[in-house]
């Protein structure tokens, strides 16, 4: 198989996406019939077909759909690799890629970059972050696409180190109006037969919820999910659902709209969060400026 030439990945992409050469011809400013050569020699290349051509338009075969996730996960690493230099360019003396669970991120890492970025001797450094379920940060991590990762430390860390970083505490939050708002503290088990908004499934928050949820042989009712907390909130606003936060989240939304913010009981229910990372010595000086940043604000610090 010769060399795979970005361009030509980008046009199986956009074909892909669209499903329709006409359509990716008009993105990419070019006509049609280039496309389709560039395609035909790119399965030819590989020895198999990589579309099917219908009716209504183009679909992958199941090696185009696996050449699909590969092209997309190259030409994301090369548009990072862009990023990057021009991060130099522009003059950075290091560039530390952070990837992050959401709940990290609305809580406290944004200030905690800030502060670090603030410094004077860290001024010329940049540091970009991204939000993900923990599975992937761990993976990202792992790939080699960040220096560093922070998540709940309930997630397998596959092998990687890690250094406690921050901790929050759950809470059930619901309308004043909901039966249980007038509780002081609640265990998840009092809240399982009332709505609730959650996060999608594959999150460790839900997983456990679920988990507990299973072990009182009852399943969680659920009115709506959502893909961050901010959504939760707003349904929790609606008086549709109730919702399981952190109060470190809540209490900022809940006390501008009027929520009840109850915390939970459980003992889960507090999260210690990590930052994770691959062998300390080969992280860059910058990576483990930052690393050594985050752990001073770790809660037992």
């Amino acid at each position: 198989m010769r060399d795979l030439d970005l361009t030509t990945l980008r046009l199986f992409v956009a074909v892909c996406e669209t499903g329709s050469l006409s359509r990716a011809a008009e993105q990419a400013h070019i006509v049609g019939s280039a496309i389709s050569k560039r395609l035909a020699q790119l399965e030819a290349g590989l020895g198999t077909p990589l579309l099917v051509r219908r009716r209504r338009g183009v679909v992958p075969t199941p090696a185009g759909a696996t050449l699909l996730e590969h092209a997309r996960a190259v030409l994301a690493g090369v548009d990072r690799i862009g990023r990057d230099m021009a991060g130099y360019a522009g003059g950075a003396r290091g560039l530390v890629r952070v990837l992050c669970t959401s709940s990290v991120l609305e809580e406290s890492l944004a200030h905690d970059v800030a502060d670090f970025l603030r410094q004077p001797a860290h001024g010329d450094i940049q540091v970009t972050m991204e939000d993900h379920i923990s599975p992937h940060v761990v993976r990202g991590v792992l790939e080699g696409t960040a220096s560093l990762g922070l998540c709940w430390d309930a997630v397998d860390t596959q092998g990687l180190a890690t250094r406690p970083y921050r901790t929050d505490r759950l809470a059930m939050v619901m309308h004043p109006a909901h039966p249980l708002a007038g509780h002081e503290r609640l265990h998840y088990a009092q809240t399982l037969a009332h709505q609730q908004v959650g996060l999608p499934a594959t999150t460790i928050l839900q997983i456990l919820l679920r988990r507990v949820a299973a072990g009182q042989g009852l399943q969680i009712q659920s009115r709506a999910t959502v893909s961050n907390f901010d959504a939760a909130l707003r349904v929790v606003q609606a008086d549709l659902a109730m919702a399981v936060v952190p109060v470190e989240v809540a209490d900022v939304y809940a006390s501008a709209v009027g929520l009840r913010v109850v915390p939970l009981a459980d003992a889960w229910a507090r999260r210690q969060f990590v930052v994770c990372f691959k062998d300390p010595t080969a992280l860059s000086s910058a990576a483990r400026s930052l690393l050594e940043h985050l752990s001073s604000r770790s809660s037992g610090t």
